[in-house]
């Protein structure tokens, strides 16, 4: 009697052990999926791109010093438009590339300020015809010309001090970026603040893309921030230029240029500080 109760409790007990081990995948391949869903995504998230064209309805043209101006009729409103003269009609639909943008510039020619005009660097698929071009050597280019030029000086308080066009700098974003390292590498804030210091001397910077404006100027205009300045005065933020053509997998980069303090477009168009004719530090 006994043997056969000892018999019974073993056979029970082997049927739950094997009636166990048939659940556990069961509750696993349930919970699996639910936790795989709770995850976050790791990885850097990827550079802004650059700057698209923009596509909008031509409502006015005029020619005035070699260059065409556009009042364009975008998506996010009416934009004034600067080009290279262009053959362009009222009512059709253009392309224009991404530019430096002046607040209050006032031409000479036309005897008009506009409040906010794009100096593009062309429009997509047009012909244009270049504009009188300064001395030679003088280095002039599209921008310059026409703020040299056309431009006589910026409206109102235009003329103030600043990083670039107040639309161009890119917002304070709270990231973190490990300085470069080398005796001549510097973080954003300190670029800023000792930009009187380094004037004209070559430094490195290292930070994250933040945007990229191509081929404006025959240059690339890239906005680098670590997250160090200060958003109140304009100090997070730094451009740096480079003939360099801008990669899809830029994110967090090092850049090597020439520190430019007070440099000066005319139209009171003027950088507290620009790094110059930079190159990728590997």
């Amino acid at each position: 009697m006994y043997k056969f109760i000892t018999l019974c409790f073993s056979i029970v007990f082997i049927i739950s052990v094997a009636a166990c081990s048939q659940e556990k995948p069961k509750e696993q391949a349930s919970t699996t999926p639910q936790t795989a869903q709770q995850q976050p995504e790791l990885g850097t998230p990827p550079p802004p791109p650059p700057a698209a064209p923009v596509t909008g309805k031509v409502l006015e043209t005029m020619d005035a010093a070699g260059y065409t101006y556009l009042n364009v009729e975008t998506d996010g409103g009416s934009k004034w438009v600067a080009v290279n003269q262009t053959p362009v009609k009222v009512g059709e639909e253009v392309t224009f590339m991404d530019g430096m943008v002046m607040q209050n510039f006032f031409s000479k020619t036309l005897d008009r300020t506009f409040p906010e005009i794009v100096f593009s660097s062309g429009l997509v698929g047009k012909d244009a015809t270049p504009p009188p071009m300064g001395p030679q050597g003088s280095g002039a280019d599209s921008f310059s010309q026409a703020v040299s030029s056309e431009g006589g000086s910026a409206a109102a308080t235009g003329a103030a001090m600043m990083t670039g066009s107040k639309k161009a700098i890119v917002p304070f974003a709270e990231i973190k970026v490990e300085k470069a390292q080398g005796d001549n590498s510097y973080t954003v804030g300190e670029i800023f603040s000792k930009a009187a210091e380094l004037n004209g001397k070559t430094v490195v910077v290292r930070g994250k893309v933040m945007k990229v404006s191509p081929r404006i100027m025959g240059r690339n205009w890239i906005h680098l921030q670590d997250g160090t300045g200060s958003p109140d005065n304009n100090t997070h933020d730094l451009v740096i230029t480079t003939s360099q053509e801008p990669q899809a997998d830029w994110d967090v980069i090092t850049m090597e240029g020439i520190l430019a303090a007070n440099k000066d477009f005319g139209s009171g168009y003027t950088y507290a500080v620009i790094i110059e004719d930079a190159n990728l530090k590997e």
